[in-house]
């Protein structure tokens, strides 16, 4: 088979794979999922410094539009390969006409040292539900808990324990679904990973102790930036405080 040709047969692989997730999926996952296959696959895993400042450097905004180099992001981590995902949306539903950010809130997705819970990059960043907090802020979309209700392409943050804030073990990811393996629930995501980086992973739905998912369904509101405080204290404050997942819910519109 010619280049070509083999190119032509991947991407009808992938779409292929896209149509058998969604089903019953919004139009939104459906981006969400087809950026997951633009994203490079590995990297290696790291949590550092020099990860975040390959991952600034993996997104700029110019001349009213964004550039984005997943591929420069590595090593990367959780939050950033989920976050490089959402950017793709976004500039996914602005290359096709169906959403119109004006420059001022196109700037704030940018990353540029913000720390947890400062901006938007920073509410996403952020120990505990960051993510379904920033959803929940700017009403992008619903947050909720119930895996029947999941579908692929919702993002997820997974709590490995019942901790929430300083001493949590979270993941964030983009839900792929379940499914069966040897008599043992799997639930499938997509990350970046430890410790092989950007990739798909499943886990036995029984290591999750707790988990909120959001849909991503009005992304107009991100025009909603401007309205919100800087920074989100309840955030700010799970760098060095223990809280509970009572509060997490709460504080995502629950």
């Amino acid at each position: 088979m010619t280049r070509l040709g083999k190119y032509f047969l991947c991407a009808a692989l992938c779409l292929i794979t896209v149509r058998g997730f969604c089903g019953q999926v919004n139009s939104i996952n459906q981006v969400i999922l087809s950026s997951i296959h633009e994203m490079p696959v590995g990297g290696s895993y790291s949590a550092s410094h020099v990860a975040t400042i390959r991952l600034e450097s993996a997104a700029h905004f110019e001349a009213g539009k964004f550039f984005l180099l997943p591929s420069a992001a590595s090593p990367s981590y959780c939050s950033g390969a989920t976050y490089l995902v959402f950017l793709k949306t976004i500039e996914t539903l602005r290359d096709s006409g169906r959403l119109n950010l004006d420059e001022q809130t196109l700037g704030r997705l940018m990353i540029s040292g913000q720390r947890d819970g400062e901006g938007i990059w920073g509410r996403w960043n952020a120990n505990g539900p960051g993510t379904a907090r920033l959803f929940f802020e700017l009403q992008l979309g619903k947050n909720f808990t119930e895996f029947s209700k999941a579908l692929p392409g919702d993002f997820m943050k997974i709590f490995w324990t019942r901790e929430v804030g300083a001493t949590e073990h979270g993941h964030s990811v983009v839900y792929l679904g379940t499914e069966m393996r040897d008599g043992v629930e799997q639930v499938r995501f997509w990350s970046s990973n430890i410790p092989a980086g950007y990739g798909e992973k499943s886990v036995p739905r029984s290591k999750i102790a707790q988990a909120i998912f959001s849909r991503l369904e009005t992304p107009e509101n991100l025009m909603r930036a401007s309205q919100i405080p800087r920074f989100d204290p309840y955030l700010v404050g799970l760098e060095s405080k223990r809280s509970s997942f009572a509060e997490a819910r709460a504080k995502c519109g629950f």
